[in-house]
């Protein structure tokens, strides 16, 4: 039975070996919710880059570029790190190509690239990546993007979802961490929304009136895509 181990932190990984492994990376305030988000609208790929000026000179070979730090959207780009970018319309993206980078999620998923599939997790998609790590039977760790490294309420959560999902399948009970998720899923399962409210990030964003995007973004099953990173490009399975 393959193992589900969660890891709280991009910088707690060099304690991980992801040799063998497939890599969930989550960020679920708000980079790999857009992401998946942007995929069901339409777009392309997307390319996760690590700073300003790489995804600014995207630009110039026809990318959209979204760009956000510290939870705002950073200068001189098309988008930001809202899902609602990608929906209200305000920017066309159907058929279009993302270069993006954010404080956390990309590097999260930067700092995943030894294991053998880098897959972008969201409560959005929560089903389709439980039923596509089925059919792979490797062991899994989920990445928690966090905040600036370190432990953010949310993104355990997303981890504790998932090892709910697939306890039929994986070793939950063999880690602690994979644990402690499950205990907290389980407290907040009945309204994710309403026990988000105390979270450090979650008052981060409405300091910044994006309240909607927190109760969007835990919304379960809006869409049925697996994202994975394959050749430097987002792209869905």
């Amino acid at each position: 039975m393959p193992n589900l181990d969660i890891c709280f932190s991009p910088d707690l990984l060099p304690l991980y070996d992801l040799r063998g492994r497939i890599a969930v990376v989550v960020d679920i305030l708000r980079a790999t919710s857009s992401i998946v988000t942007a995929l069901a609208q339409g777009v392309a790929h997307l390319v996760p880059v690590e700073t300003l000026e790489e995804c600014r000179a995207l630009a110039t070979q026809g990318y959209l570029t979204a760009a956000e730090r510290d939870g705002v959207q950073a200068e001189g780009v098309d988008l930001g790190n809202s899902p609602f970018g990608y929906l209200d319309g305000v920017v066309p993206v159907q058929g279009r190509c993302v270069a993006i980078t954010t404080t956390n999620g990309t590097r999260a998923m930067h700092l995943s690239r030894a294991a053998d599939e880098v897959v972008v997790g969201a409560f959005l998609n929560v089903g389709a990546v439980a039923d596509f790590l089925r059919q792979q039977g490797k062991d899994v760790v989920v990445v928690c993007a966090g905040w600036k490294g370190q432990f953010c309420l949310e993104d355990t959560l997303f981890g504790g979802a998932l090892a709910a999902r697939l306890a039929q399948d994986f070793d939950v009970t063999s880690s602690d961490a994979t644990l402690a998720a499950l205990d907290l899923w389980e407290k907040a399962s009945p309204n994710v929304a309403a026990y988000l409210l105390k979270s450090a990030h979650v008052r981060r964003l409405n300091r910044l009136e994006a309240h909607k995007d927190m109760e969007f973004c835990v919304r379960q099953d809006e869409y049925d895509l697996v994202p994975v990173w394959r050749n430097g490009e987002i792209v869905s399975l």
